[in-house]
């Protein structure tokens, strides 16, 4: 039952078996009445869905670890088991450190309002932001590049000067925002201009204000329904984000009780990555509209319930940790920690003392700092603390300013280029853009020793032959039909790296050449490129017969 304020204040006084902001119940059917102005809470109330939103987040990126893009373009089946058992958090922990990036790239943030004030300013954010010290990778190491190279957000996180601008980084990693706003959808979207144009932009800045509102939201709203519907208010109509959640959100209706059938009508119409050159015409996607909507399949059809939430996120496929991760902590959020399944909880509390890498933040220290911003927050934005008593003033979501990245950009053709240059690289063609995927490789021999060496941090994965802290810097000039477009730096240093060597979009239709010319080479390394991609003003057609 939905009270208003008046009534809402009274019974809060009443009755303590009633949590704020429970007020319904998963049937999205029945009549929908108006939000209450305000909500009352105990202070051990927020304490609890603060603490349930981080450990909620935990356990959903550990469950989805090893299933994490083994699936591209294709469900998990029930069939197939997705273990979990005691322990199981600590071992990918050990394991795995780099697991945990949606927790401590969640966490450099929450060090960063704590340091520096909750005003901070997007720059101060940055310049933390571009000295962390772990392995980042697309639209987060992109700017962290662009940072380091003076090209500061939101031009970090532009599409023209970051291809992976619509990549879900920023959806992985706005919990945080959420979490220190309970019930302030609209000063959550806010903290999110400033932090996600760090490194998206566009959808990939979407993915993020989706988050972050769905966090903040779930404080107030038990009913999943409801709480994907008023997220979804924050994102402006028109967009393609808008368009692709809002078509879950209508299969959901058709298909109540089929979270499979929503997953197919999904993939037909928006499984389809432009940007990131590791997924355009692949399987691969980490597109951001795309695994946002797998979580709003996740939290629609789990109808409120932990176990199976999360299960469906993950079974989604594709970036199947980050996804249930977000489920996670969303319900950890509306259900509180108290009300985490024991069979959830238990393993996660082995590593809650422990500090994630890279950073001096553990579970316990997040529970601590979000609590203690959100106290802050809420009292900036007009509630009370008074007593055990919190009042938080609630507005209805309103939607964020409109961007649209890769407007009259439309991949065309993929070549699988497959070589390497030492001195400089020449390529023809027609169209209005072109990215080269690739980077620069050192020649060295690969033995057990130097694997252990460059992958110490993230156990059995491999990125690559970048060494950890090499000096060496590549120095090309790009030039675009015989005139110098660009100088860029090609990092072989794993934190300082460029992800791709060059590209452009929207030039002027038509044919053209692009010459990529090193200019300090060492017989040492090569630039190897392994695909180009290509884009045009027009939509392409199927070239088959007729």
């Amino acid at each position: 039952m939905r009270l208003s304020s008046k009534y809402y204040l009274i019974l809060a006084f009443v009755s303590l078996t009633i949590s704020a902001g429970f007020y319904g119940c998963n049937q999205p059917e029945q009549k929908k009445a108006a939000m209450p102005s305000e909500f009352v809470f105990t202070k051990t109330q927020l304490q609890d869905k603060i603490k349930g939103g981080w450990a909620g987040q935990t356990i959903g990126v550990v469950y989805g670890a090893p299933v994490e893009f083994k699936y591209q373009g294709s469900l998990i089946n029930e069939y197939q088991n997705i273990p979990w058992r005691e322990g199981y958090v600590k071992y990918w922990w050990d394991k795995k450190p780099g697991l945990f990036d949606d927790i401590y790239t969640d966490l450099n943030f929450v060090d960063a309002f704590e340091k520096y004030g909750l005003e901070v300013s997007r720059d101060s954010i940055a310049g933390h932001w571009a000295r962390t010290a772990y392995h980042l990778a697309h639209a987060n190491q992109a700017s962290r590049y662009n940072i380091l190279n003076g090209i500061m957000p939101p031009a970090s996180g532009f599409w023209k000067n970051n291809p992976h601008a619509d990549d879900l980084d920023f959806q992985i990693e706005a919990d945080f925002i959420g979490l220190m706003t309970p019930g302030l959808v609209n000063k959550a979207t806010e903290i999110a201009d400033r932090v996600g144009h760090i490194m998206n932009s566009g959808d990939g800045w979407y993915g993020g204000v989706f988050v972050s509102a769905l966090y903040s939201l779930a404080f107030v709203n038990n009913n999943t329904t409801e709480l994907v519907e008023q997220a979804l208010k924050t994102i402006p109509q028109g967009t393609q984000f808008h368009d692709c959640i809002a078509d879950v959100v209508k299969w959901h209706r058709q298909y109540p009780d089929d979270w499979k059938a929503t997953w197919f009508e999904l993939q037909k119409k928006w499984n389809n990555d432009v940007g990131c050159p590791k997924g355009c015409f692949l399987s691969f996607n980490i597109d951001a509209k795309i695994n946002s909507a797998y979580v709003a399949i996740g939290l629609l059809y789990g109808n409120g319930d932990f176990t199976k939430s999360i299960d469906i996120a993950a079974r989604c496929g594709q970036d199947a940790d980050c996804n249930p991760a977000t489920v996670g902590g969303v319900l950890g959020v509306m259900n509180g920690y108290s009300k985490i399944p024991a069979f959830w909880l238990k393993p996660l509390q082995e590593i809650e003392p422990l500090n994630f890498e890279g950073t001096p933040m553990s579970l316990n220290k997040a529970y601590e700092l979000s609590y203690k911003h959100a106290a802050e927050i809420i009292q900036k934005a007009g509630g009370t603390i008074e007593g055990d008593n919190i009042v938080i003033p609630f507005s209805e979501p309103v939607a964020v300013a409109f961007e649209q990245n890769f407007e009259k950009t439309f991949p065309t053709f993929r070549d699988r280029f497959d070589k390497s240059f030492t001195d400089q690289l020449s390529y023809d063609f027609v169209g209005n853009g072109y990215i080269f995927y690739g980077n620069l490789v050192k020649n060295s021999k690969i033995d057990k020793d130097y694997i252990d060496r460059v992958s110490k941090r993230v156990g059995s994965e491999f990125f690559g032959l970048a060494e950890p802290n090499d000096p060496y810097v590549a120095q090309l000039e790009i030039y675009i039909d015989g005139t110098l477009d660009e100088k860029v730096n090609l990092p072989m240093k794993n934190t300082s790296r460029r992800l791709e060597p060059a590209w452009k979009y929207q030039l002027t239709e038509g044919s053209h050449n692009v010459r990529l010319k090193w200019v300090n080479p060492d017989p040492s390394y090569e630039i190897r490129i392994n695909d180009i991609v290509i884009y045009s003003e027009k939509q392409p057609e199927s070239n088959l017969p007729k």
